[in-house]
């Protein structure tokens, strides 16, 4: 029990990592309505831009 409560988890540890990655790519490509309400990304986030 203990070994697949084991694998449960590091799946989802992966799955969980890819979501995060997809959330992050999607909101550095895009701009928010407010333009005073933007946030300022850290300089690490400017490699995933497309634009």
């Amino acid at each position: 029990m203990k070994k697949n409560l084991m694998k449960l988890s590091t799946r989802m540890g992966k799955v969980f990592v890819a979501l995060a990655l997809l959330v992050t790519v999607s909101n550095v490509n895009s701009t928010c309505l407010f333009i005073t309400h933007q946030p300022e990304l850290p300089a690490d986030y400017k490699k995933l831009r497309k634009f």
